[in-house]
This record gives structure tokens, sequence and C-alpha cells, in this order.
């Protein structure tokens, strides 16, 4: 856990926040994620034909799914400050898909501070780079700038 709070936000630009716990990604947690998108592209749930014809061997993860990744494993490592009484997304500045994440692959989120932008009654944008890293292989899934809303437990309660 990083132990963050707004007010220290800006001494932490620029520095490692955390790293999760690693996660799998396996056949079942892929086909969930088909049935909820509605995306049934046979490189991600028709595992025999996609040992046979992908040419990652394996069915893989949707990118999608990779980075649907990034909230919770976020989460773990502790980017929201421990006195904001939320953190909302509010966007994503850009992503990168590196690689596939291959079923049954483990998976970890690197978390980096980028930048912070102070808005009214005390909320903040806060920037992160996200790498999200998998298990044995040099290549990231992908690495994601996102955005959250950081809302202080004060004005919550004004609310």
């Amino acid at each position: 856990m990083s132990n963050l709070t707004l007010a220290g936000l800006s001494e932490r630009i620029g520095q490692e926040l955390g790293v999760s716990e690693w996660a799998v990604i396996d056949q079942a947690r892929i086909d969930a994620f088909a049935s909820c998108t509605g995306d049934h592209q046979w490189i991600h749930v028709d595992v025999e034909r996609a040992c046979r014809e992908s040419p990652f061997r394996s069915p893989v993860a949707h990118g999608y799914l990779a980075l649907a990744m990034v909230a919770p494993l976020s989460m773990q490592v502790g980017v929201i400050p421990v006195d904001a009484a939320a953190g909302l997304n509010y966007g994503i500045d850009k992503v990168r898909f590196l690689a596939p994440v291959p079923a049954g692959a483990r998976v970890r989120l690197r978390v980096v501070l980028a930048a912070i932008e102070p808005k009214e009654r005390g909320q903040v944008v806060m920037k992160t780079r996200n790498t999200l890293e998998v298990e044995g292989t040099e290549k990231p899934a992908l690495i994601a700038e996102t955005l959250a809303l950081l809302i202080p437990a004060t004005e919550a309660s004004r609310s």
C-alpha cells in the first residue's frame, strides 16, 4: 500500500506508487469477458483452434480484458489517497497494447504517478502510468496512462 494523501501527491510525481500481486488470466476469465462483451473471436475462446492456428499457439486474453485489469490491480496497489472519499474513473490519455496475454498467464500492475491537476473544491485529477507485466516475459502486455478524479472526504461530506 502506498499510504498516499491528497496533500502529499505533488511530492510523489514521477515515483512508483507500487506493484500489485500477481493475478491469473485463465480461460474461465477470458470466456466470462467474452460473454459480458459479446466478443467471441476464436483467438480468445476457441481453445483447440487457437492452439492449432493462432500465431501464439494458445488462446489469448482480449486487449480490453487486460486493460480492465488496471482498475482492480491499481486499487490493490493503493492509488486512492487515504483522505479521499472516492477516486472516479476520469478517462484514459493513452493505451498501447504491446504483447499478448496467453490464457493461464499471470499479470501484475506497476503504477507510477505521472501528474496531478488541481480542480475546484479540493478535487484533483491524478494521472498514472500503468504497466501490466506478464510473468516470464520482458515486454509488458500494455502501458496505459489513466486519469482518476479524486474527491476529498471533506467535499463528499458536504454533498
